[in-house]
């Protein structure tokens, strides 16, 4: 118990670290997504070429990868030196618009055209077919898959250790090798499984509200 008390402090600060990660990357790469995946759909070949090409690099590349690239290309080759949180905030956030824009994709040809010729015929926008009729149904429809990407997000930030950001994963490495015991592991496993519980139920709630909302409509 009392080697419990010790370490917890520092397991908690890297949590804090994982957790600011997770919320940052998902409050700028859910939005960031749909204008890529607009642009995938776009009738303009370039802008369609150069979202498409940005969402084949980043999703069939490895994170860690990634990673490794944004945190040794800038100090080197632009000779910009990021610390480890903004260099993982930045790479994440990249990373899964990439995974997001995607889904957005799909969400957006799943709705029918003839949704759109009605919206035309009324004398609505292009911006206000979009804002009023597509994003809500895309919205309900991308529900389920970006809520898998989420669950995956909580594991993934483990992955910044390898940039020798202090996070959960970095710090419980640490007391492992420090100590030569695997409690600090076990403790992080249980941070994670807390993290991806909460993560499950506040996901579930918003599927379930929506769910109602289709019923209603």
């Amino acid at each position: 118990m009392n080697y419990f008390s010790i370490i917890l402090p520092s397991l908690l600060r890297g949590t804090v670290i994982s957790i600011s990660l997770f919320a940052l990357t998902l409050i700028l790469s859910l939005p960031l997504g749909i204008p890529i995946a607009l642009g995938e759909n776009s009738r303009i070949p370039l802008i369609r070429w150069i979202c498409k090409a940005y969402v084949y690099i980043f999703r069939g590349t490895p994170l860690m990868l990634q990673l490794f690239f944004f945190y040794f290309f800038f100090p080197i080759y632009l000779n910009i030196r990021w610390e480890a949180f903004p260099t993982a905030v930045f790479t994440f956030v990249l990373n899964y618009a990439a995974y997001f824009a995607e889904i957005y994709r799909g969400g957006i040809k799943s709705i029918e055209v003839g949704q759109y010729e009605a919206a035309k015929s009324l004398g609505l926008s292009k911006v206000q077919t979009f804002k009023d009729i597509v994003l809500p149904q895309m919205t309900r429809i991308v529900l389920p898959p970006v809520s898998n990407e989420v669950i995956t997000l909580v594991k993934d930030t483990a992955l910044a250790s390898v940039i020798a950001l202090a996070d959960l994963m970095k710090v419980a490495q640490g007391i492992v090798n420090r100590d030569g015991t695997l409690y600090a592991y076990l403790i992080a496993a249980g941070i994670y499984l807390i993290f991806t519980f909460i993560a499950t139920l506040i996901l579930n709630n918003m599927e379930k509200r929506y769910s109602r909302y289709e019923e209603v409509m």
